[in-house]
């Protein structure tokens, strides 16, 4: 019996799947893993590329997000991992095995990733997910080898395995029942910080999440949103507070709220400043969408706050001209 399902979502992305989806059988472990295509209502001829590789397909008749089609076919995954995997990545040879050998070897752990580095410069991390995922005590993602634009080049100084605070959806290996239990992905966020909401709910839920650098891929990117887009900076405003009304602990919400507005009115004035209006107006959608949200977002209402002892990303980048995530202190695994 297979171990692990290693999961595509496509929609209309055939020439992605020409190119990368091969490389995917290539590289993975076929008597341990089966790759499926999750297909969200595809009129492109994907479906058929697929099944003549000879790989199973979940078909769905429209398209329900990044979000909605994970979970409906995370419902017909019968395999105790799966890995939800971008179609743009390519996996190096043994990525799957070498992640299935060490969530077997640490029951503790949740997810995990793999060491994700640049498709077009495979020297350098990738933005997403890099080598593991951290936020700082604002609530501001950041990553082992990337903090905001800044991408370091992979020298092997992030390669020892460690737990972190969220796992890349580019190619996150999850236990597949723990998936289900803790609700799986939020359909409300749409795109952008859905998997640092999963992560976040996983560890309140008492595993742990942990980056494998052992295994590598190289990823693409960018291929739902350029960076710069006003519709990405809506979606990183709004989901970011949506990520922190969810789960801080109610004691703990409403000042890191306050915090947040505050910050977040710094960037509309200086998007503004810098004659940015499509910004501006986004953010300023943000704040408004995320008020009409949160009375129904399910919210923790007691807990840890897994973001006392963080560092403030914002002081250390700009201020204090940290750039490498060597240079931070305060970072608790």
């Amino acid at each position: 019996m297979k171990q692990v399902s290693i999961v595509i979502l496509n929609w209309n992305g055939i020439n992605l799947l020409k190119e990368y989806l091969p490389r995917v059988m290539e590289a993975s472990d076929l008597e341990l893993s089966e790759i499926i295509v999750a297909d969200n209502g595809s009129t492109d001829g994907s479906l058929d590329y697929v099944r003549w590789l000879g790989l199973p397909t979940i078909s769905f008749s429209e398209n329900h997000g990044f979000a909605g089609g994970y979970n409906l076919a995370l419902e017909q995954i019968q395999t105790p991992y799966t890995i939800l995997l971008n179609s743009d990545v390519a996996p190096r040879r043994g990525w799957d095995r070498t992640l299935f050998e060490f969530m077997e070897a640490n029951p503790g752990v949740g997810a995990c990733q793999p060491k994700i580095l640049s498709w077009h410069n495979p020297e350098k991390f990738e933005y997403a997910g890099a080598s593991g995922g951290f936020l700082d005590r604002n609530g501001y993602p950041f990553c082992r080898g990337r903090i905001f634009s800044t991408l370091e080049t992979d020298c092997s100084q992030y390669n020892d395995p460690i737990r972190c605070d969220w796992a890349t959806g580019a190619a996150l290996m999850v236990r597949t029942e723990l998936y289900r239990s803790v609700g799986g992905l939020d359909e409300s966020f749409f795109a952008h910080m859905e998997e640092i909401d999963l992560c976040w709910r996983i560890r309140l839920a008492g595993k742990e999440i942990a980056v494998v650098p052992a295994a590598e891929v190289e990823h693409l990117g960018g291929g739902s949103l350029p960076m710069g887009n006003p519709r990405k900076t809506y979606l990183n405003f709004r989901n970011n507070l949506l990520l922190l009304h969810k789960n801080l602990p109610e004691a703990d919400r409403a000042a890191a709220l306050t915090r947040r507005r505050l910050l977040d009115t710094i960037a509309w004035l200086k998007s503004v400043a810098s004659l940015n209006f499509a910004d501006s107006a986004a953010i300023l959608r943000a704040h408004r969408d995320y008020r009409k949200m949160a009375p129904q977002a399910k919210s923790a209402k007691a807990g840890v706050n897994l973001l006392k002892g963080r560092p403030n990303i914002l002081v250390d980048y700009f201020v204090r001209q940290k750039r490498r995530f060597s240079m931070l202190n305060n970072i608790k695994d």
